[in-house]
């Protein structure tokens, strides 16, 4: 009866370390995991403006606008790598970036009033190359469109694209 009992824990104990050091190798492999957090991250639509949580964060309502053509305090995120690709966007003064139904919407679409992480604060950064990103949403099927490309004060988020395409493409830059 020990010698199974030792077996299980041993076998535990290396189940646990494979799962850590596969962890350590996506991490590591990825561009876009570059530590537990990146500060002043902000998101540049396919027109060249910015996305602005408005008043900082904390809104359920006109929460996000995307007509800034300057980066201020509100148009910077801070990116927490939960995982690999998956991050939670944490606007100026604390507040996540929530999407409204883990997607797949057109209006009520993203809030800035999160105070902790949840699943519908979890999104999937989708790397296009040179900085550009798709943002997937929570529910793994839909994307973040900056409505016309950009500049916008309402009307400005959809969560209802399952592709990749110019609306959906945002330069994401961190370090600002």
């Amino acid at each position: 009866m020990n010698i199974r009992n030792n077996i299980g824990r041993a076998a535990g104990i290396a189940v646990v370390v494979i799962c850590w050091l596969s962890w350590a190798a996506m991490a590591s492999a990825s561009p876009a995991v570059a530590g537990p957090e990146l500060h002043g991250c902000v998101f540049l639509t396919s027109n060249g403006h910015y996305l602005t949580a408005v008043g900082g964060g904390g809104l359920t309502t006109d929460a996000i606008h995307s007509d800034a053509t300057q980066i201020g305090s509100w148009e910077k995120f801070d990116a927490v790598n939960l995982f690999a690709d998956r991050f939670a966007y944490r606007t100026f003064n604390g507040h996540y970036l929530t999407a409204v139904g883990n997607g797949g919407r057109t209006t009520d679409v993203v809030r800035t009033a999160a105070t902790q992480v949840g699943t519908s604060e979890t999104f999937i950064a989708a790397s296009l190359g040179s900085s550009v990103f798709g943002i997937e949403t929570p529910d793994q099927v839909h994307f973040l469109t900056a409505v016309g490309g950009g500049g916008l004060t309402t009307n400005v988020i959809h969560s209802d694209a399952t592709r990749i395409q110019g609306w959906e493409k945002f330069t994401i830059t961190c370090g600002h």
